[in-house]
């Protein structure tokens, strides 16, 4: 089979959609299928290849034309590297990732007029609070174009069960298929025993995400100024996104807190693992994720998590490494409370149990061979995988 993945930015700075195309591609491409991605120029691109060397997808970046009035040709471009990955092979299954955009529009209608079977991965966009974001604009779209690009979809991927009722309340009835994203953990840092922060002067609270609001940062500040657990300081390591950074700055600043908050700026790579490995716990108070990849990293890392129910991680709690609160300053505190008086002997307790759970369920691998399986069963070349929804 081949697959085709569709997305409008590849780019590092796009946030954690793009980060998980790639993931898939790769592994994807690891695997019995031939892999494509088909998305628009950027300057950092996470994929950049021609799928030459065994194992790795082709990458085909649509050059980009920034003036508003080249939106169509921009368009065009993009159809046509997607008919040609389509037309070119046979068994093609295409992958789109993402909502709302022309792109995602111009994907269902290309692969319509041309009877090829499209996945959909809304990524979180059609979460409540996703929804509230520009709502007029997304409720004319979902009439005009949306809800017929989704119903038309072979198969919708949803990454928790708490996005399948999200997605079916506002209904859209054709099958789902959930699957979770993966975990690419670098197998040559250090074991978290050895990355133990026992004998420093401080502990670490980790938050690692995007800067926006949606995640939940001044609740963070807010329940902090309550607490001000000693020996603790709270590191938050991201790019800022629409200048979020200088209001969580300053919320800092009247608090008097500026000696318990540092800030990193974006971590990449060996440098953002070695920051998990830092932690002595993770912290994401937010408002909205369809999965919250950084969750998984920092259990992978051994790191015990705390989150909202904004977040579909029920898993924190029926497997006991982690706490899954109400959103709010109030349960945030609560939660901050226990976790920063609990033993270093405890939390590393949590913390095994994280990494464990994601070893058995988080994989890439393991994500992949879903994919696959989704992908296979979507050409007629397969049984329905238990994944699926109907």
């Amino acid at each position: 089979m081949h697959i085709v993945f569709t997305i409008s930015s590849l780019d590092r700075t796009a946030g954690g959609t793009s980060s998980a195309v790639a993931a898939m591609a790769r592994h994807l491409a690891g695997r019995d299928c031939d892999v494509s991605v088909v998305s628009v120029e950027s300057d950092q691109p996470l994929l950049d290849g021609a799928g030459t060397e065994e194992g790795t997808p082709t990458v085909a970046l649509v050059r980009r034309d920034d003036s508003p009035w080249k939106l169509w040709q921009n368009l065009s471009r993009f159809t046509h590297a997607l008919r040609k990955e389509i037309e070119s092979r046979s068994n093609v299954v295409v992958h789109d990732n993402g909502l709302w955009l022309p792109v995602n529009h111009r994907v269902a209608t290309t692969t319509r007029s041309l009877a090829c079977p499209r996945v959909v991965n809304p990524h979180g966009m059609l979460e409540p609070w996703s929804l509230e974001q520009g709502a007029w604009k997304k409720k004319a779209a979902w009439w005009l174009y949306q809800k017929r690009d989704l119903q038309s979809a072979e198969v919708v991927i949803a990454t928790a069960e708490q996005e399948v009722q999200n997605i079916r309340a506002l209904g859209v009835d054709g099958p789902i298929a959930v699957v979770p994203n993966g975990v690419d953990r670098p197998d040559s840092l250090p074991s978290v025993e050895e990355g133990t922060s026992d004998g420093w002067e401080q502990r670490r609270v980790l938050f690692l995400s995007r800067i926006h609001q949606k995640k939940g940062l001044l609740n963070l500040v807010k329940a902090w100024e309550r607490l001000r657990p000693d020996g603790w300081e709270v590191i938050i390591a991201g790019p800022d996104e629409n200048g979020h950074e200088a209001e969580v700055r300053r919320r800092i600043a009247e608090y008097g807190l500026e000696e318990d908050f540092v800030f990193t700026g974006p971590v990449e790579g060996t440098e953002k693992w070695k920051l998990y490995q830092s932690a002595d716990l993770f912290v994401l108070p937010t408002h909205s994720e369809n999965f919250g990849i950084v969750v998984a990293e920092a259990l992978s890392c051994g790191v015990p998590v705390i989150t909202t129910r904004g977040a579909p991680w029920g898993d924190l709690v029926d497997h006991d490494c982690g706490w899954w609160i109400e959103i709010g300053v109030d349960p945030l505190v609560e939660a901050l409370a226990q976790a920063t008086r609990m033993s270093a002997t405890d939390r590393s307790a949590m913390g095994r149990r994280g990494r464990e759970l994601v070893t058995r369920k988080y994989t890439w691998p393991q994500v992949a061979a879903a994919l696959q399986s989704v992908y296979a069963w979507v050409l007629g070349k397969g049984p329905c995988p238990e994944c699926v929804i109907a």
